[in-house]
């Protein structure tokens, strides 16, 4: 009966998620040309999600062992911390630079080298040695910018170069999500669980069977996918680099959108860090797996919601709405933690009224994240320079990198209050950026599609003002 409130809210998330697959047609996808074309197009869409999917699958199996795992090897809180901190200041140290490689040398070769440096940076995990498990981690930060940013890049100009809709380009952003943030997400809880506790094979196990997953992807890139390129006409990265801060600095559309985005996601992975804390605050047996399950499972509603919501309207619109209720959401959190007093006859036992009420809070802000991620990816494919996109995305990537890195490293010094206060700040600067967002794009239709030779196009935001007449 412990459980039992867990799977009512599951429930509360599965049944219209379900009804809405249902109406919609899980196989659906519009294009707006022969029938030629769109089997085309789903054949296309169909190659992308089985090899992201299979990434997203190797990611997700290592993020609920990596701390137990250094536990394991006998390494202390901050040291741990240490650990943590290397990865995201990897990424926001070397993230901008692959991110450019990424457009210079090839968005294939920059996926190819994701494949490679997270399977290295797994088989790390089989060393106790401080030194070989940064290195991991260093890797891992590595990887994750390439994860973020050159399967993105690869995705967009291939569709365009290709002579796909911008709806079916929504659509796949949606299933990717659905499926690559959401079901992969839960199969890969599942899955660590019985290779750690039902075969008993060590918590490097989740590591080496996301090698595997890793690999298999690798070969489907290395087989199907053709090579494209951002900007082949500079010469060195600083000239790349400048461009893309040019483009920035000139497009208001631009800035915005690196501003809504660094905002959103650092409240998003400061989250992570927090709901523990929050829901248990005295050391309450709280369900980590059940909770889990109920947080991907309402992204994947939320990720299922964008490709309605993109159906019928305009990103720049809908998020105004999306940020408000994430705000909200987050209220919540914020307001039970102003209570810090502590009862020490809780610990142990099951999940307060107080807990409850988190949990549906934390389910409401996860089906935002949902809605967030596909149309971000819509948004940025709108925006984005396709010659810069790559080093564009690893830029906006740099304040939430620091971010994160700062919380790290300071969490115990901050009140669980004062963290939630910062986090709901960061949801209404994003939607005051989408209100302006929304205001200057009105009327006008950016397009970044690829260049056919791979070459550079203008270097900047081009309204098409045909369809503002």
């Amino acid at each position: 009966m412990e459980d039992l409130f867990y799977y009512i809210c599951w429930s509360v998330i599965v049944l219209p998620m379900s009804a809405l697959v249902w109406r919609e047609g899980v196989a659906a996808i519009s294009d707006h040309g022969s029938a030629g074309t769109a089997a085309a197009a789903k054949s296309f869409r169909n190659n992308y999600l089985a090899v992201y999917s299979l990434q997203m699958l190797g990611d997700w199996l290592q993020g609920p062992y990596v701390y137990a795992l250094y536990e394991h090897y006998g390494y202390s809180p901050a040291q741990i911390g240490q650990l943590f901190i290397a990865g995201f200041g990897s990424s926001m140290l070397f993230g901008t630079f692959v991110g450019a490689l990424a457009d210079k040398a090839g968005r294939k070769k920059a996926a190819l080298g994701y494949v490679l440096t997270y399977s290295l940076s797994c088989v790390t995990k089989h060393s106790p040695n401080y030194w070989v498990l940064m290195c991991g981690r260093v890797l891992g930060g590595i990887a994750t910018s390439l994860l973020y940013s050159a399967f993105e890049s690869w995705l967009v100009a291939e569709h365009f170069k290709r002579g796909f809709s911008e709806q079916a380009l929504g659509q796949t952003f949606s299933w990717a999500v659905f499926l690559g943030n959401g079901l992969m997400a839960i199969g890969a809880g599942f899955l660590g669980d019985y290779l750690v506790e039902k075969l008993s094979l060590g918590r490097v196990a989740p590591f080496d069977a996301a090698i595997v997953f890793m690999l298999i992807g690798g070969v489907i890139i290395a087989l199907t996918w053709t090579e494209n390129y951002g900007d082949t006409t500079s010469h060195d990265l600083t000239a790349q680099f400048t461009k893309a801060w040019e483009v920035i600095t000139a497009d208001p559309c631009v800035a915005l959108l690196g501003a809504i985005q660094a905002m959103f996601e650092a409240a998003m992975y400061s989250f992570v860090f927090l709901w523990t804390m929050s829901m248990s605050p005295n050391k309450e047996a709280i369900k980590h797996g059940l909770i889990f399950v109920n947080f991907m499972t309402a992204s994947m509603l939320g990720s299922f919601l964008a490709g309605m919501l993109m159906k019928r309207a305009r990103p720049e619109a809908y998020m105004k709405g999306v940020f408000a209720v994430a705000a909200c959401a987050l209220v919540v959190p914020l307001v039970l933690a102003l209570d810090t007093s502590k009862d020490p006859k809780l610990k142990g036992k099951p999940i307060t009224t107080s807990g409850k009420l988190q949990l549906v809070s934390f389910c409401v802000f996860e089906t935002c994240v949902g809605v967030f991620w596909p149309s971000m990816m819509k948004l940025r494919a709108d925006y984005v320079p396709e010659e810069l996109r790559a080093t564009i995305i690893n830029i906006f990537r740099i304040p939430l990198n620091l971010f994160v890195c700062i919380v790290l490293g300071n969490v115990e010094a901050f009140p669980l209050a004062g963290m939630f206060g910062l986090c709901v700040a960061f949801m209404v600067v994003s939607f005051v950026g989408q209100v302006q967002l929304d205001r200057l794009s009105s009327g006008k239709q950016y397009y970044h599609k690829a260049s056919s030779d791979g070459g550079e196009l203008d270097g900047k935001a081009t309204p098409d003002l045909a369809g503002a007449s």
